[in-house]
């Protein structure tokens, strides 16, 4: 029973992380690779935590009334984790712990000096490093010294870092062990991290190595800057060496001490190249043994390597798999259609198995592979063109790869079969019954759907929906619903090339396309204004839905006056739009049919902000607008040169883009329109499934692949780990931002505007909504708490169409992600919305309730005083 509670390093591998906690699963594994030296060393398991842990049973409820602190309430955590330490600190070592502890010294040398480190079992995982979160202790010397450290990285546990990092990821402070590392002491000449993939791009064929004088505790501290080296294919490619003004070396009496150096040494390298290389070539075996690119603190002793840790670096985006040993370059999917979450892996089966473009899958999203297209002098002009058009950033990060010598072999002209965008367009006529068809279209093929999928169950169902896909796939990429909307966009860009030549009007085109026909998604949130104008007048109905708390809320309305007339209007908004929700793309993701209630800030907002007839007025003054715009325009040209010419080809370009770029939004609505149809047959499906006890819960179904889906609903069985993996993946992969260009190296290439005219300090971004606007920023990620006044700027990650209903109140636009022609700039140009794209890490760089200016004709954002009063809203 004893034995439990220590295990020598050589009895540990990684797989008893449950019993060593991370570090010391992490070091036993060490330990065991050929040619690879750790200190010698013993754990201290997390039996024996526990056995501590049951001396003070009622520590128990302090972790529950941990787990229910907010994380940002430092104060209430520091206060109740200081507490919960000094309780482990102060219970006593029960004697034959104490004495296996002390026979495990004795084996080590007893009176010499030793590392006490701490181990938690939810440390150093592939997906959460808990770096730093628990505590070491370096050059402790002596027995009793040992054993009240050992209780130190106990009571470890619940340092304030540690407790509100666990509380931001969702860690159970009850269900995280602690173990306890115990090594002999070392006393390094270098120290330092080596990281085996660039921690910065990402890229894997780059090892980085930071080194200082002594102990690494010196560079973790950040008391120095640290030599950094970077190594490629066995050769130090660039180095910087700092001026080490201090280090920190072991006292002899135990402890560690800052101490100068010498300053004939401060600037000489820690490290020789050979002995860079060296441990860069260590660090590939380590690497190679763990299947994953690691961070690993090292120690150089009479030149000799010796590791005392080594973790996964969980910060990597993932590559997607190629089946070859060749280069490619991946281009996200997701930053084209403003939907940059992970996807789940139903999400994603679907999404593939709608498209016509194969997709490379990485970190719960997709990317397309252009490595051909970018090789083929004849694609690669058009495929530059077409994304440095949508999105600068992506355009610019594929010229920085070709301009890299050797990455991409270049094809003969030919080039691949098939463009990537679709090709050109034929000629269309300007006709709106062209529109009108294709609608109707539509809509009659997602009724038939509807009507068919009805009567089907089980492995039927499957096959109905495999093979309705294929009818989805003919009306989305019908050759006329790209036509129309192809010369749409084409016209628009002629009429800002030609009216800025012409005229020096910049962006003209946004005033010419303020409220078209046939606009789905801005016609949505000029809807939910008209449901707001039926419970305006109801204060009942207002005042409960200030406090609605579930999804029932809407069934509820019917017993308050005026309540029947705003269930209807509510159920007829949702008969039209319910399918409709934030990262829509997803087929997993909940939809505002089955989540109502993320509607009711928005409609208050509506009730709060706008006086009756908002929607009807505000899309006649879009009207008006573009009318006296296109009078204008067409006037001043007549006097030109030339200008009956230059009148009519305008009045011709025009008239189509008003007729036809409404559409542009049509086919994504239809399509998940028809993902709504199959989703609620399919969780009928599942909750099939959960009654026959094949599965624990009816979203189960989201985290397998459709064909996966269909042997299961065959079978009647599930792969209950598989599920487990998967949602543990997901959760790893939320906390990842996904780059816009990922190379099959791992890096993720940055773009920049290359831009010189705007103002220093300015914030640059695409324009794609003219217009200048001043106002108070709202920093918001999570449209469900959308808190927005009349005339706010909303600053957010992303807007997909479910964003659109918030536009209505708002008068400026900011995003991180977006190109010209992405459903954002649409509708920010079909309610007249200065907007500006693209502006990287925007949310984190405008603060809320700052007072910024928005140039969105010229893609800049200027801040222009400090936030007031913070009402930040997540």
């Amino acid at each position: 029973m004893i034995e439990r509670y220590v295990l020598g390093l050589e009895e540990i591998d990684k797989t008893r992380v449950a019993l060593a906690g991370g570090k010391g699963a992490h070091l036993g594994e060490l330990s065991r690779i050929d040619g690879i030296r750790v200190p010698a060393g013993f754990c201290v398991t997390t039996d024996a935590f526990r056995r501590i842990m049951t001396t003070v049973p009622w520590i128990d409820g302090q972790a529950d009334r941990l787990a229910h602190l907010d994380p940002g309430d430092r104060q209430a955590i520091r206060a109740l984790s200081a507490e919960i330490r000094r309780i482990i600190e102060g219970t006593a070592i029960p004697d034959d712990l104490a004495a296996a502890i002390t026979r495990s010294v004795t084996r080590l040398g007893g009176h010499a000096a030793y590392a006490v480190r701490s181990s938690a079992t939810a440390e150093d995982l592939p997906t959460a490093s808990f770096a730093g979160q628990q505590d070491t202790y370096l050059n402790v010397v002596g027995l009793a010294a040992v054993l009240q450290h050992v209780s130190r990285c106990w009571a470890s546990l619940f340092t304030e870092r540690a407790v509100t990092y666990r509380l931001r990821n969702g860690f159970g402070h009850r269900n995280v062990g602690m173990a306890v590392v115990v090594q002999q002491m070392v006393f390094p000449d270098a120290a330092g991290i080596m990281f085996t993939a660039d921690p910065v791009t990402g890229n894997r064929k780059i090892a980085s190595v930071e080194a200082s004088f002594g102990l690494g505790e010196a560079l973790v501290s950040g008391l120095v800057n640290p030599d950094v080296f970077t190594v490629r294919d066995g050769e130090v490619v660039a180095k910087a060496i700092a001026a080490k003004e201090r280090a920190v070396h072991a006292c002899p009496a135990g402890g560690t001490q800052e101490q100068a150096i010498d300053p004939q040494r401060q600037e000489q390298a820690a490290l020789t190249d050979a002995q860079v290389v060296r441990l860069a070539r260590l660090g590939r075996r380590i690497e190679a043994h763990f299947g994953h690119p690691q961070d690993i603190e090292w120690c150089l002793v009479d030149d000799d390597f010796l590791f005392v840790q080594s973790r996964p670096i969980t910060t990597l985006f993932p590559i997607p798999e190629s089946g070859d040993r060749e280069n490619h370059v991946y281009v996200s999917v997701g930053h084209q259609q403003m939907m940059t979450d992970a996807m789940k892996p139903l999400g994603l089966s679907f999404w593939q198995m709608t498209t016509p473009a194969p997709m490379a899958e990485a970190g719960g999203r997709l990317f397309v592979d252009v490595t051909q297209r970018l090789a083929s002098p004849a694609s690669r002009a058009g495929l530059l063109e077409a994304l440095g058009r949508s999105d600068p950033l992506t355009g610019d990060a594929l010229q920085t790869i070709l301009e890299r010598a050797g990455f991409i072999r270049p094809l003969p002209d030919e080039g691949p079969p098939g463009p990537l965008f679709g090709g050109a367009p034929a000629p269309i006529e300007t006709d709106a019954a062209i529109v009108t068809e294709l609608i109707g279209r539509s809509q009659a093929s997602i009724a038939a759907a509807e009507r068919d999928i009805e009567a089907k169950s089980g492995e039927a169902l499957l096959d109905f929906i495999q093979a309705d896909i294929q009818e989805l796939r003919r009306i989305l990429f019908d050759p006329q619903s790209h036509q129309v909307f192809m010369s749409a966009m084409e016209a628009a860009w002629w009429l800002n090339d030609q009216l800025q030549e012409w005229l020096g009007e910049k962006n003209a085109a946004d005033t010419l396309t303020q409220s078209v026909p046939h606009n789905i998604t801005s016609e949505m949130g000029l809807a939910l204004l008209d449901v707001a104008d039926v419970i305006r007048p109801h204060p009942d109905v207002v005042a409960f839905l200030h406090h609605v708390e579930d999804e029932g809320f809407i069934g509820e309305l019917a017993q308050l006056p005026g309540g029947r007339e705003a269930r209807d209007a509510i159920e007829a908004w949702l008969e039209k739009y319910g399918m409709r929700c934030v990262g829509e793309i997803d087929i997993t993701r909940p939809r505002w049919s089955e989540r109502p209630s993320t509607l009711v800030p928005l409609i208050l907002g509506n009730v709060k902000n706008f006086a009756p007839g908002a929607g009807p007025r505000r899309f006649e003054q879009g009207r008006q607008e573009a009318r006296a715009k296109e009078q204008d325009v067409l006037e001043r040209l007549r006097a030109l040169p030339d200008g009956d010419r230059k009148s009519e080809d305008t009045k011709r370009m025009i008239d189509r883009v008003r007729t036809f770029i409404g559409y542009r939004e049509y086919p994504k609505y239809g399509m998940v329109s028809r993902y709504f149809v199959y989703k609620q047959a399919l969780l009928k499906e599942a909750e099939r499934l959960v009654q026959s006890h094949v599965l624990r819960e009816k979203d189960d179904i989201f985290y397998l692949r459709f064909p996966e889906l269909r042997d299961v609903v065959r079978t009647n069985h599930v792969d209950d780990q598989l599920i487990r993996q998967r949602k543990d993946a997901f959760r790893s992969y939320q906390a990842l931002t996904p780059p816009r260009v990922l190379t099959s190296d791992g890096e993720a290439v940055t773009g920049t505007y290359r831009r010189g005219d705007v103002p220093a300090g300015a914030l640059v971004g695409l324009p794609v909504s003219a217009g200048v606007v001043e106002g108070r920023a709202r920093v918001i990620l999570d449209m469900a708490q959308a808190d927005l006044e009349a005339g706010d700027i909303l600053v957010t990650a992303y807007t997909d169409p479910s964003w659109t209903p918030a536009f209505v109140a708002i008068k400026g636009l900011v995003t991180e992600v977006g190109g010209l022609m992405t459903h954002g700039a649409v509708i920010a140009r079909e309610y007249g919305l200065p907007a500006v794209v693209g502006v990287v890490d925007a949310t984190r760089l405008i603060r809320d309730g700052q007072r910024i200016r928005v140039h969105g004709t010229d893609g800049y954002v200027e801040i222009l005083q400090e936030a007031s009063p913070p009402r930040r809203t997540r």
